[in-house]
């Protein structure tokens, strides 16, 4: 449970980095005071988002968070494989759902269900795996 929590904490700070960086640098000052992104910059930190999150997942098999703590997402069925684009951009469509109440939803439902799913996990059909048993499995 740490370790996905030590994950999830990794990738965003990276996300919401970037994403604040490029607010205040490409970002025009609004009417509350604050910076906003409009027209086509507005779409870089959704790119940024899925390049971060579904990219290397299904290029690298995990997020820079997940390979950080050992950690990987695959398919539900045990299949050591990396998760297909629909796979992983269903798993983290539903991250802020995850995140509700500083990430208590994500945490309920971990806790809460046989495989250690999250709310995108199960949606996914997808579980999290240390990396570690994986290798012992292929070894056997």
């Amino acid at each position: 449970m740490g370790n996905r929590f030590a994950a999830g904490i990794v990738d965003y700070i990276i996300i919401f980095g970037v994403t604040f960086f490029l607010v205040f640098t490409l970002g025009e000052p609004n009417d509350a005071g604050g910076y906003s992104l409009n027209g086509l910059p507005g779409l870089i930190p959704i790119v940024f988002w899925l390049i971060i999150t579904v990219g290397l997942e299904i290029g690298f098999g995990a997020t820079a968070g997940n390979y950080l703590v050992g950690l990987k997402p695959i398919p539900k069925s045990g299949t050591n494989r990396k998760l297909t684009f629909k796979e992983s951009f269903k798993r983290h469509l539903l991250d802020p759902i995850d995140m509700l109440f500083f990430g208590l939803v994500g945490i309920v439902t971990i806790k809460n269900t046989e495989l250690n799913q999250r709310v995108g996990d199960l949606w996914a059909k997808t579980i999290v795996v240390p990396i570690k048993s994986l290798s012992e499995i292929k070894m056997k």
